[in-house]
């Protein structure tokens, strides 16, 4: 009977604490896990944002590659110059 009663104070004491302090923990874990996912979000944004503001310096600055992306993108030609449409079956 001795051994009963600490044995039921302590059992009632654990499953106390995981009540209290159970939902805390996996709310953390869920916290952790989308820092986590946020980090690797940011980490990929940064990547694509220096790619993004080479391909922006470069257009800027080099004469060859604007006329490139206006004619291949935009369609544009030069005076007298007359475009031709290769059409494939």
């Amino acid at each position: 009977m001795i051994l009963k009663k600490p044995f039921w104070l302590v059992s009632t004491g654990l499953i106390l604490l995981l009540v209290i302090f159970l939902p805390g923990y996996t709310k953390i874990q869920e916290l952790k896990d989308r820092n986590r996912d946020l980090k690797e979000k940011n980490a990929r944004l940064t990547q694509e944002n220096l790619i993004l503001e080479k391909e922006l310096d470069r257009i800027d600055k080099d004469a060859f590659y604007q006329e490139k992306i206006l004619r291949d993108k935009m369609g544009v030609v030069r005076k007298n110059e007359v475009p031709v449409k290769v059409v494939t079956e």
